[in-house]
C-alpha cells in the first residue's frame, strides 16, 4: 500500500512540474537581432522602454573590428549627449522581411534611443542592410528639423562613396560628423536644405592632372595633323610671299559703333518647397526619413 501511496505521490509531482513547462512551449517568443537574447510575450519588444537598452552601434552583419566598433560607440555617445540628440546606427545581414523604413524606426522607438536626452526623443538612426546594400535614415523629434529630405539626400551622397568602397568604418564615422554638423547648423537657425546643403568634396589635383594630360593628348593629335599637311610647304624669306599680288586692296578703313541692345532676365529660382516629408510609425510616433542603395 505504501509503495502505491508513493508511485501516487511521484506522479502528482511531476505532473504538477510538467505543467508550467508545457505552458512555456505555447508561448511566444521573439528574437532580438541586436542582444541575440530570447523573451516571451511578457517582454514583448513592442513595449517602448523608458531608457536606450541598446549600444549606439549595433553590428550584427560584424563587418566593423572590435576596435573600430569602440571607437564609433564612444564618438556617437560624445555627440549624443553634448546635443541632447541621439545618433544611431544599426548593421544587419538583412531587415528581416521589413520594409527599410519599418526596420529602421522600429529599431528606434522600440529600443528607447532618445529617451534619456529629450522629451521628443530626438534624434536619427542610419540602419544598413548588407544583403540588399539598402540604407537608411529615420528622424525623431528635432531630427526632423535638423535633417531636411534634400538635406538628407546630400548627406547619402557624402557617406555612399565609402559604402560602395566597402570602407564600413569610414561611412559611419562620415554619417557621425554629419548629424553633429546638421544639428548645430539647424540650432544656428540655418538647416541644411534646398539652396543650402554642405559642398560636395572637389578632387581638385586628380582633376586637374586628368586636364592636363587630355589637353597634352588633344593638342599633340591637332599639332600632328596639321603638320602632316604642311610636308611640300617650305619657309619663304618674307611675309608678301605670302600673298597674291592685286589679290587685296584696301582703299578707306573705319571703326564705327552703333548700338548695343542687353536684354535681362531674371535667375529662376529654385521651385522646391525644403522640408521634411513625415510618416508614423508603428509605435505611433512621427519619423520622417528616407533612404536607397549603395
Amino acid at each position: 500500500m505504501k509503495k502505491i501511496l508513493s508511485a501516487l505521490i511521484c506522479a502528482i509531482m511531476i505532473f504538477a512540474i510538467s505543467l508550467p513547462v508545457y505552458a512555456d512551449d505555447n508561448e511566444d517568443f521573439y528574437y532580438d537581432i541586436a542582444t541575440e537574447d530570447v523573451f516571451d510575450d511578457t517582454e514583448s519588444p513592442t513595449v517602448i522602454p523608458d531608457s536606450m537598452q541598446q549600444p549606439w552601434v549595433v553590428d550584427d552583419a560584424d563587418v566593423l573590428t572590435d576596435q573600430e566598433e569602440n571607437q564609433l560607440r564612444q564618438k556617437l555617445n560624445e555627440i549624443s549627449t553634448r546635443q541632447k540628440f541621439a545618433v544611431a546606427i544599426v548593421i544587419v545581414d538583412s531587415f528581416g522581411g521589413q520594409s527599410a523604413q519599418d526596420f529602421a524606426d522600429d529599431f528606434y522607438d522600440y529600443n528607447g534611443y532618445g529617451a534619456e536626452l529629450s522629451e521628443n526623443r530626438d534624434g536619427a538612426i542610419l540602419a544598413l542592410s548588407m544583403s540588399s546594400h539598402n540604407w537608411y535614415i529615420s528622424t525623431r523629434g528635432y531630427g526632423i528639423t535638423a535633417i531636411t529630405d534634400a538635406g538628407r539626400e546630400r548627406m547619402a551622397d557624402l557617406f555612399k562613396p565609402f559604402l560602395k568602397d566597402e570602407e564600413y568604418y569610414e561611412a559611419c564615422n562620415k554619417f557621425a560628423d554629419l548629424c553633429d554638423d546638421y544639428v548645430t547648423e539647424a540650432r544656428n537657425g540655418k538647416p541644411y536644405d534646398v539652396g543650402h546643403l554642405p559642398k560636395l568634396p572637389f578632387p581638385f589635383l586628380k582633376r586637374l592632372g586628368i586636364a592636363i594630360l587630355a589637353g597634352l593628348i588633344i593638342a599633340f593629335i591637332i599639332v600632328s595633323i596639321m603638320k602632316s599637311k604642311l610636308t611640300t610647304v617650305k619657309a619663304q624669306d618674307s611675309a608678301s610671299d605670302y600673298t597674291k599680288e592685286g589679290s587685296m586692296v584696301v582703299n578707306e578703313s573705319r571703326d564705327m559703333f552703333l548700338y548695343s541692345h542687353v536684354t535681362k532676365t531674371a535667375k529662376p529660382k529654385d521651385s522646391g518647397s525644403g522640408g521634411s516629408s513625415t510618416h508614423t510609425s508603428s509605435s505611433g510616433a512621427t519619423h520622417g526619413g528616407g533612404g536607397g542603395s549603395w
